[in-house]
């Protein structure tokens, strides 16, 4: 049977663009219906896409092609162990952004091969890893400058209408009806509910 060469592209939510790298794998001479994408993070390898080809495409002696190191995954370590597995299943890895994995060997000097495509991805791993923990730490200071600013995170309070305290009591004794109270405070009715939960928690007026 013969030979075929996938392309793989990723990128890591669902507003980002797949754009340019389908333009590269598509240059490189890759089919459109043999290139598989994913809209995924790249912590792990448990992506819909990347299952798929692996599971169900992909044969011994066919080629998997991504544009760079990152776009396979993230996690230095996991990233190790993949290359293993697809090397143990006869599937030969090429990234268009590291020139030596594009390179044909003479057969008995493949060594040659492995030896410096091991040191590069090594390299290349800890650099895409870090970035993910720097941006990941730069986030959670982000988060906490924020706070220590006074900064409200998530979902902006409803503010609290000026008549609310008479006509919730209107409406909790039965004179008027929820309807009616949403009506008087111009109260959307998941927050009416939501304030109203909160004073029965915390006691309000």
């Amino acid at each position: 049977m013969e030979s075929i060469v996938f392309g793989y592209a990723r990128v890591s939510t669902r507003d980002q663009n797949l754009d340019r790298q389908v333009i590269r794998l598509r240059e490189y001479g890759i089919t459109e219906r043999n290139i598989i994408v994913d809209k995924e993070s790249g912590k792990n390898f448990d992506r819909p896409g990347y299952q798929a080809l692996i599971s169900t495409m992909l044969r011994r002696g066919d080629t998997i092609v991504v544009t760079s190191l990152d776009r396979l995954g993230r996690d230095k370590e996991g990233i190790k162990l993949e290359m293993q597995r697809l090397k143990q299943d006869g599937i030969r890895l090429r990234i268009l952004d590291i020139p030596t994995t594009m390179m044909d060997f003479p057969p008995g000097q493949e060594w040659v091969f492995e030896m410096v495509n091991n040191v590069l991805i090594e390299v290349l791993g800890t650099i895409a890893q870090q970035e993910r923990l720097t941006t990941r730490r730069r986030q959670q200071e982000g988060i906490a400058a924020a706070r220590t600013r006074g900064a409200h995170l998530g979902r902006p309070k409803v503010a609290r209408p000026t008549n609310w305290d008479d006509t919730i009591r209107a409406w909790r004794e039965g004179k008027i009806t929820a309807v009616k109270a949403m009506e008087l405070t111009g109260v959307k009715r998941s927050s009416f509910y939501r304030m109203a939960k909160v004073e029965d928690t915390f006691g309000g007026k």
